[in-house]
């Protein structure tokens, strides 16, 4: 059974980071284009924006698309999703009515920006939402063929929208325009892969949903607390950075981001996808997962040792060839930003322990702890070097924490 389950394992993660490979590899060399069509400070203003928005894609699922994996295979799954939906079109109902309560009371919000993306911001948080749990779906099902679709499908969309519209246009607003458009058609092609199984009557459409609040309540009650705290820690920099130093140097660090944490992001992503499902099967099924925990963080650790060597040497030039030469501070940027991304790479696939375990209070805890250190680091100090600095090594040490405290969850009995 448990050879069977390593040799399963392994090819699905394997079929994972074939599909995430070419799904990075699209926004990537679009990224060459976008580099050249837009200036570092229109892009600044484009990750600022998407950081709040990112932020209300979170808020939107009440993190209920996470408990997707914990949800019985098959119908059962399926009305689940579907209570997500329901959910998320109710929060973003209420939050496009806030938002537009503020922009009435507060005519200088519009003032600061565009009121296209202020329109634009909660019907793109509401595709994220959309997306994560279609693709939560797939990856619980073991669907891992139509995951990777989906995320193709996502990738092109967005940056063949965002380029196609920069040769109109290049402006912040086309940027976000671009990316909510994207996200809408891959939405509609996730639908297409995967339809929605919609409970019967409307009486059962009711009742599964309280229902499935009723048993997954630990997620809005932790997990989305802390996910948004997660989230807000991780757009954080863009925001005080562009506001401390100017959206230029804004740009030059959202672009790092983009071309180096996208990519290992989803690299990471797809091990999770692969993780969760076969780490919460055994964990009912063993009472622990340890040896499968110790194996995932071995490869990690060797692909994050193999990454942080090459990017040492090239992360300039790199940058300098594929962008141009105003992008050669990203790569100097990229150099200081390597603790972060070779632990986020490492802890991130992991992290799915505390949910399998139960233990979304202490996740709740880290990253109350994860979100102090960013605004600390980055509002302390007067140069943005040494900012960057201390926050991405204050980072790294937290992600330890972390990558402990999961392998203390993955023991389950053997404690």
């Amino acid at each position: 059974m448990r050879l069977i389950l390593k040799s399963d394992y392994w090819r699905s993660i394997a079929s994972v980071l074939t599909g995430s490979a070419i799904a990075q590899i699209i926004p990537i060399l679009g990224a060459l284009v976008i580099a050249r069509l837009y200036s570092p400070g229109e892009f600044g203003v484009f990750a600022s924006w998407l950081g709040g928005v990112v932020f209300l894609g979170v808020l939107v699922t009440g993190r209920f698309e996470t408990a997707l994996a914990i949800e019985q295979d098959g119908e059962p799954r399926g009305h689940a999703a579907y209570a997500v939906l329901v959910t998320s079109l109710m929060v973003a109902f209420g939050l496009m009515f806030a938002i537009l309560v503020l922009s009435y009371a507060f005519p200088a919000i519009t003032q600061s920006i565009s009121i296209t993306l202020l329109l634009c911001a909660v019907p793109t948080a509401l595709t994220i939402g959309v997306l994560q749990t279609w693709q939560s779906w797939a990856a619980a099902e073991g669907n891992y063929g139509q995951l990777s679709r989906m995320r193709i499908c996502s990738a092109s969309a967005i940056t063949l929208l965002q380029i196609g519209l920069g040769w109109i246009q290049p402006s912040a607003t086309t940027l976000g325009v671009g990316y909510f458009l994207g996200g809408l058609i891959a939405c509609g092609i996730a639908m297409k892969l995967m339809p929605l199984r919609v409970p019967g009557q409307d009486a059962t459409k009711v009742k599964t949903i309280k229902e499935f609040w009723s048993r997954q309540r630990r997620f809005p009650q932790f997990s989305l607390p802390a996910d948004a705290i997660n989230s807000a820690a991780a757009q954080l920099p863009i925001i005080i950075v562009a506001h401390r130093y100017g959206a230029e140097v804004a740009g030059l660090l959202a672009m790092t981001l983009r071309i180096l944490g996208a990519p290992l992001g989803l690299l990471g992503k797809s091990v999770l996808d692969v993780f969760k499902r076969h780490a919460a099967s055994h964990y009912r099924q063993y009472g622990e997962c340890s040896d499968m925990y110790i194996r995932t963080l071995k490869v990690l650790s060797v692909g994050s040792l193999v990454f942080v060597v090459a990017m040492l040497f090239l992360s300039e030039s790199l940058f300098v060839v594929f962008f141009g030469e105003k992008w050669r501070f990203s790569g100097t940027i990229a150099t200081w930003m390597l603790p972060y991304f070779a632990l986020a790479f490492i802890a991130s696939p992991l992290s799915y322990m505390v949910y399998i375990a139960g233990k979304q209070n202490l996740d709740l805890m880290w990253q109350l702890a994860l979100l102090a250190m960013t605004v600390t680091a980055l509002s302390v100090f007067q140069n943005y070097a040494t900012a960057l600095k201390i926050y991405s090594a204050g980072y790294a040490a937290l992600y330890f924490v972390y990558i402990a405290m999961s392998y203390h969850f993955s023991l389950g009995e053997k404690k």
